[in-house]
């Protein structure tokens, strides 16, 4: 049980306090005072160990199901006893360029937050350390802490998307080199891999606005009235970042585009030479071939100067389409 049990504690007016160790006790000490509630903090538990946690707070059981589950969208779902939110914190890893969604859970209701972290790409110790040092946010009891998780997600994803512009800018100067400076195979095959990494953030980013704009609206349960303004910012927030993860999936195709287009025009001038260089070559086999016919009756088949002139006019041939070839850009 405490291998999930990340951290655990009671915040009375503003301010973390020394309560019990078991959490049962803690929550029912930080109902008892009214001005209170029980932060506790989860990483993968287990079926059984989570059991033990959501028959205490009362949580429902679809809401705990998708907790145990994971590969949820973000999302927020209001029942009875709680208010159940979904978020995808984005991993960026710098070394390969890759991007990946891990997943957190709150649950808010009667003087509890319970977060349930799964991956490692999401630690909440930076944010209740930052909570803890600000106790006139943390006043608004739970609702602060989902206004500080989702604003800390949030900020993550502008800064991945900023690494990703600089990913983005060098594929762009790779797709643009001089030609022959790259592998264009590899080049394609590193653009689709891009956008593979970009439908990965929006699938973590697009569909939070809508639970963003929920909670910066009024009326949702377990959710303090003086909130909004601050899910407001969180949901400005995650718009810009919205706004340049789209950018970034159109520069993409374009640039998908430009790079099917570069690969058109290097193939019909691959094609323009070799059709230059076999005309080039059609002359002097169709001449070698009509004397290589060895027929008796043949026009200057026996004049002493057939060969050299025959070689001169293959030559000159050859030369002349060359030249004209060369003229036309095609060689």
């Amino acid at each position: 049980m405490s291998r999930m049990i990340v951290d655990c504690a009671i915040y009375r007016d503003g301010r973390r306090t020394d309560g019990p160790a078991d959490f049962s006790d803690a929550l029912d000490e930080a109902r008892a005072t009214g001005d209170a509630f029980l932060w506790i903090g989860l990483h993968e538990p287990t079926e059984k160990e989570f059991d033990l946690v959501s028959h205490e707070f009362g949580l429902h059981p679809l809401a705990v199901e998708d907790a145990l589950s994971a590969h949820q969208r973000p999302k927020l779902e209001v029942y009875d006893d709680s208010l159940f939110a979904v978020i995808k914190p984005i991993v960026y890893e710098p070394e390969s360029d890759t991007v990946s969604a891990d997943e957190l859970m709150v649950f808010m209701g009667d003087s509890f937050v319970v977060t349930v972290r799964h991956g490692e790409g999401a630690p909440l110790a930076a944010v209740r350390r930052r909570l803890e040092a600000e106790p006139e946010v943390l006043k608004h009891g739970p609702t602060a802490v989902l206004y500080a998780v989702s604003d800390a997600v949030v900020d993550h994803y502008i800064d991945v998307a900023a690494e990703l512009q600089v990913d983005l800018e060098e594929l762009e100067t790779q797709v643009f080199a001089p030609s022959g400076s790259g592998n264009s195979k590899n080049t394609a095959a590193e653009i689709y891999t891009f956008k593979r990494q970009v439908l990965e953030f929006r699938r973590a980013s697009g569909p939070l606005a809508v639970p963003m704009s929920r909670l910066a609206g009024a009326g949702v349960p377990f959710v303090h009235e003086h909130s909004q303004p601050f899910f407001r910012d969180v949901a400005d927030h995650l718009t810009r970042a919205n706004e340049q993860v789209e950018g970034l999936d159109r520069l993409l195709s374009d640039i998908l585009s430009a790079h099917l287009a570069q690969m058109g025009v290097r193939q019909n001038d691959d094609m323009r030479k070799i059709s230059a260089w076999a005309a080039m070559a059609a002359v002097p086999t169709m001449v070698a071939g009509i004397y290589g016919m060895n027929f008796d009756h043949m026009p200057e088949l026996h004049w002493a100067w057939t060969y050299p002139v025959v070689v001169g006019l293959m030559a000159c041939a050859v030369i002349g389409l060359y030249r004209q070839f060369k003229r036309r850009g095609w060689l």
